[in-house]
């Protein structure tokens, strides 16, 4: 079977309310590339300020090369996704296209919109991760005749929000349980 090319891939969006930065991300990152876990394939980061003043900072960790191939690779997936082989073409005429000018997956109007939604006063980020720790289980997933059919992050936020709303449930469920019962005719 053909080698897995790229690790999993994922779109982290995250608002600063009250934006406080110390280097403390820049920290993280640089350490978690350092170990080979993650490969940073775009970063866009916003700041507007109380006047409405924007200070941005991109980053990426694809070299020239890396930036052709990832964007006429991804290119063409999307096309062939929305057209087929003839959509695949496009796509990867695009995606070269897209990485040329050194957009690695983040759009002008992605940025544009992120700029207008975001208040004054605070600031917002896009990241686009590969995860390089799981290469080796995709090959193997792939090897042993799997294919990924879906996929999601949980977090300890979101588990929370679940287990709030099964609790609701319960209470739904015991209180229609002890509720007013129709009377049985015999």
């Amino acid at each position: 079977m053909d080698e897995v090319m790229y690790g999993p891939m994922q779109l982290l969006v995250i608002v600063f309310d009250n934006p406080n930065f110390h280097g403390q991300i820049r920290r993280e990152l640089e350490s978690v590339m350092n170990k080979g876990m993650i490969r940073l394939i775009d970063l866009l980061f916003i700041w507007k300020d109380e006047a409405g003043n924007i200070k941005s900072l991109e980053a990426t960790q694809l070299d020239e090369e890396e930036r052709m191939h990832f964007g006429a690779v991804v290119g063409g997936l999307i096309g062939y996704g929305a057209g087929g082989e003839e959509g695949a073409i496009g796509g990867t005429e695009a995606g070269i296209l897209a990485a040329a000018q050194e957009n690695y997956g983040i759009t002008e109007e992605d940025i544009l919109e992120i700029t207008e939604a975001i208040p004054e006063g605070t600031a917002a980020a896009i990241l686009i991760i590969e995860h390089l720790w799981a290469k080796s289980l995709k090959q193997a997933i792939r090897d042993a005749g799997g294919v990924l059919v879906s996929q999601g992050m949980l977090t300890p936020e979101l588990l929370v929000a679940v287990g709030e709303e099964l609790t609701e449930a319960v209470k739904f469920a015991e209180k229609k349980k002890k509720g007013p019962q129709a009377a049985v005719a015999f």
